[in-house]
């Protein structure tokens, strides 16, 4: 399960295919292909049936948001989320979340990539803002 933050990040900086090495199929609802923007073979379409939960998700975050978190809790499965807000609605729902950063941690330990620096660097010459100490964090687990 994706939020379109993250799919964007990755795509704008040539590293949407990481993905699909370890997280296939991502499930993403209607309003996160509209932000997205683009068909994958390996995204697949599913809406959420509970609609009270993405109307109640609604008054705190944005609609994207609010469908990828009530399908992913629908199909008890982990979400990719960076929107520090969204992150804490996720886990107060019992979810597990991981965010674009966590995403190039994974693909560098699962030996998709070298080193996670170069991606990073790339994140923010694109305009994702990452706050320092998260930066820091990220290198530091990488062992960079």
């Amino acid at each position: 399960m994706a939020d379109s933050t993250c799919l964007i990040a990755l795509e704008r900086i040539g590293a949407l295919n990481i993905l699909p090495a370890f997280f296939e199929p991502i499930f993403i609802p209607p309003q996160v292909e509209r932000e997205f923007g683009l068909t994958l073979p390996w995204l697949k379409l599913e809406s959420s049936t509970n609609t009270a939960l993405i109307t109640s998700l609604e008054l705190l975050l944005d609609k994207g948001e609010a469908e990828a978190i009530a399908l992913a809790k629908e199909r008890e499965i982990p979400i990719i989320l960076d929107d520090r807000q969204a992150r804490s609605v996720a886990r107060d729902l019992n979810l597990r979340v991981i965010g674009t950063l966590g995403c190039l941690l994974k693909a560098k330990q699962a030996g998709e990539i070298a080193e996670v620096r170069p991606f990073i660097e790339k994140l923010e010459r694109a305009g994702f803002f990452l706050a320092t100490a998260l930066r820091t964090e990220a290198l530091r687990l990488a062992g960079e």
